[in-house]
């Protein structure tokens, strides 16, 4: 696939003008960040493992009904993806107290909340995605009051699901974030879906026994280790082998190489449903 325009650059994906009307190309990076970038460093693998676990877990939350940007896997750093427009903001959902929350509220790290608890966050990197309530999303029109309730059903599923997917292999989701974007179909109908990506980098995972920290958590708090937590979680989903994909510190491009053709049968079946998708008159009619 030949490369093109590259539309936008972040701390740990590029996204490029895709091959086809209305997709794009994301290409993850080895870059690992913290603290809004002021922390930076390329750890060799990453972006393979991020890639991987990614379009897996959106496979997986794509077969329980909920729509994403997905659509396949291009080789061991690239996916082809729905092109939408991301609504800025970023939703983060709080299952046990870590991080931020520890700080502002005082709480102590793994603390289970009496329940989760969903927050918001202005996706603008000059101001350093400050939190936000819902009425300022809805005052300064980031998103109407239809797209915020479909947000949040969607991340309540996801949330259920994404939990007992983790148990079910042995880890803690603690927390995570998510980002959506809109859709736009032939009859002027926008669709809510899930964009950005699932992985370590943005869930805090932890060992259900340990509590080791399987996430960038490693990076932020320099516990080392960042490639072995990464490879553990493909593992336990069964992605990559037991014994990883890495070579004395560099990527076993034999083995990664192996891993580009992921959920091939189920993208397919995407395809078919999202083609679909825009070409039905919605059942609940949107303005644009």
């Amino acid at each position: 696939m030949a490369r093109k325009n590259v539309l936008y650059e972040g701390k740990a994906k590029i996204i490029y003008e895709g091959p086809d009307p209305g997709t794009h190309i994301q290409y993850f990076k080895d870059d690992a960040t913290a603290f809004n970038a002021e922390k930076h460093d390329v750890i060799s693998g990453k972006g393979v493992l991020n890639n991987r676990i990614s379009a897996h877990l959106m496979s997986k939350i794509e077969a329980i009904g909920i729509p994403t940007h997905f659509i396949r896997s291009i080789n061991m750093r690239e996916q082809l993806i729905r092109a939408v427009e991301i609504i800025p903001i970023e939703v983060v959902v709080r299952n046990i107290a870590a991080g931020s929350l520890c700080k502002r509220l005082g709480l102590k790290e793994g603390q289970i909340l009496p329940k989760p608890l969903i927050e918001f966050y202005y996706k603008n990197d000059e101001l350093g995605d400050p939190m936000v309530g819902e009425d300022h999303i809805l005052t300064f029109d980031w998103a109407d009051p239809y797209e915020m309730e479909e947000i949040i059903n969607m991340t309540w599923r996801i949330n259920d699901y994404l939990n007992g997917l983790f148990e079910g292999i042995g880890l803690r989701l603690v927390d995570f974030k998510v980002e959506f974007g809109r859709l736009y179909g032939e009859y002027g109908e926008v669709y809510i879906i899930l964009a950005d990506e699932i992985s370590p980098d943005n869930c805090r995972l932890w060992d259900a026994k340990t509590n080791e920290k399987l996430d960038k958590d490693r990076f932020r708090l320099d516990l080392g280790g960042l490639v072995e937590a990464y490879q553990d979680v493909a593992a336990r989903l069964g992605l990559i082998p037991k014994g990883g994909i890495m070579d004395h510190g560099d990527i076993n491009e034999q083995i990664a190489a192996g891993l580009e053709q992921i959920e091939n049968e189920m993208a397919k079946e995407r395809e078919k449903r999202k083609r679909g998708l825009v070409r039905t008159p919605p059942s609940k009619p949107r303005k644009l």
